[in-house]
């Protein structure tokens, strides 16, 4: 069996991080906690769980600090986590395994990072993440935010998953490093220039951000799953600046690499619905049926290949007075969400208007 050191940077965090350290460090052989910076209890519920406790000064500058945490871990594998994070008994019980089991020659583990959840608990989007490292591989944290741990050599691909459990409010502290960088005249990577387009859309600043996602896709250099979802974000600033043109082209963008994902087809049927051109919608809300979801590092949208579309087709088929193949859709949705108030709203609707009831009654 290997030992793993948990490594984390935290600032703030009293409000999660007992929640963590709860539902992991039995499991760990060595806790580190780096705080930058806190001015709540924060170091005071690290020191329940651990004595690593250390100070870093924070200098806008995530990747150093990660990089700080790491150096201090002396076990054999090194797994990182956020303070807004937890692992369900479920996914404990297969940490605990894979401690048990993982061979010797794996140099990273990835693990799903679940983010959202509908209301029965499901998870609707989720990525990938390499979470544990073999220690001598000396692998190292880049980017002052939004950083990546740039890893190499053997991998495993685990169902150990890492639920994202977020509670405190969106800052402006990751645009506002960016703007730092920008004033400087830092050069920005392509990777950059990506995420420094996402804080600016999730502030409202469209304009400017399409501009962004603009100059990383045209160098043709960004990773793959940052392409399509540049496009796909490219395309709603586009909506928000209300150019029905630039919309369009965006998402038709995306297709340039690859068979259109289940998400680029949902956006392209709610392009259609939108200028009721209903048949069309029709066609890339199947299409987002039909296409297997890629298995990648990426972000993936459950509800894109899942219940979405079906409701979406309920609405084109209703508005074309095909009720039955509405109604159809409609159930066929609530497969995947059955305690989704749309499509209960949906089901009644179709019950009373046209006397169609589910098989079941």
């Amino acid at each position: 069996m290997f030992t793993i050191s948990l490594c984390m940077i935290v600032r703030d965090e009293e409000k999660t991080l007992g929640r963590l350290l709860q539902s992991v460090g039995d499991i760990m052989d060595e806790i580190i906690i780096v705080d930058t910076g806190s001015t709540d209890k924060t170091k005071e519920i690290a020191f329940l769980f651990t004595d690593n406790v250390y100070d870093f000064e924070w200098i806008d500058d995530f990747a150093a600090a990660r990089n700080f945490s790491f150096s201090k871990a002396t076990q054999s594998h090194i797994l990182w986590l956020d303070a807004d994070d937890i692992l369900e008994e479920e996914d404990r019980v297969k940490l605990a395994l894979l401690k048990e089991t993982l061979p010797p020659t794996i140099d990273r583990v990835t693990m799903p990072y679940n983010l959202s959840f509908d209301g029965a608990g499901k998870v609707t989007s989720s990525l990938r993440r390499n979470r544990l490292v073999r220690r001598e591989c000396g692998f190292r944290w880049i980017g002052p935010v939004h950083e990546y741990l740039a890893v190499s050599g053997s991998s495993l691909d685990s169902e150990v998953c890492i639920t994202h459990r977020k509670q405190k409010s969106h800052t402006d502290r990751n645009l506002q490093i960016y703007r730092k960088r920008q004033g400087a005249g830092e050069p920005f990577s392509v990777r950059d220039l990506y995420y420094f387009a996402n804080e600016l859309k999730d502030h409202a600043l469209y304009e400017e951000a399409a501009g962004y996602y603009n100059s990383m896709l045209d160098t043709n250099q960004g990773w793959i799953e940052d392409n399509i979802q540049a496009c796909l974000k490219l395309s709603e600033c586009y909506g928000h600046l209300a150019n029905k043109t630039k919309r369009f082209e965006a998402l038709t963008r995306a297709l340039r690499f690859e068979t259109p994902r289940p998400e680029v087809s949902c956006a392209l049927g709610n392009y259609f619905i939108e200028e009721e051109k209903y048949e069309t919608a029709i066609f890339w809300y199947q299409q987002a049926i039909r296409v297997t979801p890629v298995e990648t590092m990426g972000l993936m949208n459950r509800s894109a290949s899942t219940w979405y579309p079906h409701l979406q087709l309920c609405l084109c088929y209703d508005r074309l007075g095909k009720y039955k193949q509405a109604f159809e859709h409609n159930e066929e949705a609530l497969q995947s969400s059955p305690a989704h108030p749309s499509m209960l709203y949906n089901r009644n609707y179709f019950r009373t208007a046209h006397n169609l009831v589910p098989v079941e009654e």
